[in-house]
């Protein structure tokens, strides 16, 4: 905790300098847990909360649940006294930096859902003291750290800018990717005033590898949302090409790859069975409500919407039709989905298409399993009735007992020469068995 003779950000300011200032992460899921990581790695002290017991007392024990977190590196931090865990919300004061890196997810109606920044702000706001910095990572709407956080903890009379400080900087997590983790990806910073920014700025160069400042909270907090905004639009566009080549007989994996050649004014974009992860399914969504607020149309946003979120049916589509070019139906037909991950070779099903396939499959009356080598068992999702399944093993018995494979995460663990060679119809999404030469003829894309 900082030194009460000096200003708050005077103090501040010398003990984030000094190594010295404990920094809280709130939420320690994909996003909070590599940012704890990147904390200590720079040399401070560390607090993680999460309401989750089960989590907690899973880190306490020196268990990760997060394949790229190795638990051997969350038993030392813990044993150290690097990392502490906890569920404890008052130990918030405790903290000299608050990074909440809670879900933002969508409602029902794809209204923006506040209601886990709300509470972890009233949490703060309860034990709010001089001399913190409070930073939002969860990705949400310009202008909710000014409009919804700033409020609640200034009600107890503390000044931004002069007791406490307040920013923005969006989490660029992307789970997997082992060339940038946390610490190598620049943050983009933004504060409610110059004090804030200066103090986050200051925070976040001792721990990544470049900061980013900009002018606002809405600047920082829009740059989010249009880095999402934009691949989602691009996917959207090459999900309905696949589409559209599909019927014109044309490979559009093969479109894509020589499209590719051109050394400037293209970027390859992929298509799939629909949009997952925690961000660009749901971040556009933002931004076309708050454009609605403002009576104005995202004609854009909403299409690409449209156009992923229909994908998993495209999807199903194809299957009914491998299925039926056998003689088939799909009611009664054994299909067994491989990969429930969101994307390949990691754990987090987050907002995984999978689900929605997995739906719409069983609604058909198909009789359902799956595998995944990151996902041994089904978790319970917010939004899917998801069946108490667990991850078949792939043995040349089972896939020949299969009457379709639908390869829906290109894990890199999959043999797929096998796969192909003892399974009855493979219907794949990810152009994931482009290299298999044996057995084509039964390989529907989709």
């Amino acid at each position: 905790m900082t030194d009460s003779l000096e200003s708050p950000l005077t103090a501040l300011q010398q003990a984030i300098e000094e190594g010295r200032a404990k920094i809280g992460v709130i939420g320690l899921g994909y996003v909070g847990l590599p940012l704890i990581r990147a904390f200590v790695q720079a040399g401070f002290d560390t607090l993680g909360f999460d309401v989750d017991p089960a989590k907690v007392e899973r880190l306490r024990a020196g268990e990760s649940y997060i394949g790229h977190i190795p638990s051997e590196w969350i038993a030392q931090c813990v044993g150290r006294g690097k990392f502490s865990p906890t569920t404890d919300m008052r130990r918030l004061a405790e903290a000299d930096a608050l990074l909440i890196c809670v879900p933002t997810p969508l409602s029902d109606s794809r209204d923006p859902d506040l209601q886990y920044i709300e509470a972890t702000t009233r949490q703060i706001a309860a034990v709010l003291r001089p001399g913190q910095l409070i930073v939002l990572e969860s990705t949400t709407y310009p202008g909710t750290t000014r409009d919804v956080m700033l409020p609640i903890l200034a009600a107890g009379g503390l000044e931004v800018g002069e007791d406490f400080f307040l920013a923005f900087s969006p989490e660029r997590e992307d789970p997997g990717n082992p060339d940038y983790s946390a610490d190598r990806i620049p943050k983009v910073v933004g504060g409610i005033e110059p004090n804030s920014l200066r103090l986050a700025d200051q925070l976040y160069r001792r721990a990544v590898a470049a900061v980013v400042p900009v002018s606002s909270c809405e600047v920082a907090e829009a740059c989010k949302i249009l880095e999402n905004t934009y691949r989602s639009i691009n996917i959207a566009m090459v999900n309905e090409l696949k589409m559209l080549f599909d019927r014109l007989g044309i490979d559009v994996w093969e479109v894509i790859e020589a499209a590719k050649s051109k050394p400037f004014g293209f970027q390859a974009f992929y298509p799939g069975p629909g949009l997952g992860g925690h961000c660009i399914p749901i971040d556009p969504f933002y931004l076309s409500w708050i454009a609605r607020k403002h009576g104005m149309p995202t004609r854009f946003i909403e299409l690409a919407g449209e156009i992923n979120t229909s994908m998993p049916q495209y999807v199903v589509r194809k299957v009914i039709d491998a299925l039926n070019d056998s003689a088939r139906p799909l009611r009664g037909s054994k299909v067994c989905l491989l990969g429930v991950a969101y994307k390949k070779n990691v754990d987090d099903p987050r907002e995984s298409p999978s689900f929605v396939l997995m739906e719409l499959l069983r609604a058909g009356g198909a009789v359902l399993s799956y595998n995944d080598p990151h996902v041994p068992k089904l978790p319970r999702m917010r939004h899917h009735d998801v069946p108490e399944l667990s991850s078949v093993v792939l043995s040349a018995e089972f896939l020949a007992s299969q009457d379709c494979v639908l390869i829906a995460t290109d894990h890199s663990a999959y043999d797929y020469d096998f796969i192909v060679r003892h399974a009855r119809i493979v219907v794949d999404t990810r152009d994931a068995t482009r290299k298999v030469t044996e057995g084509r003829e039964r390989i529907y894309k989709a």
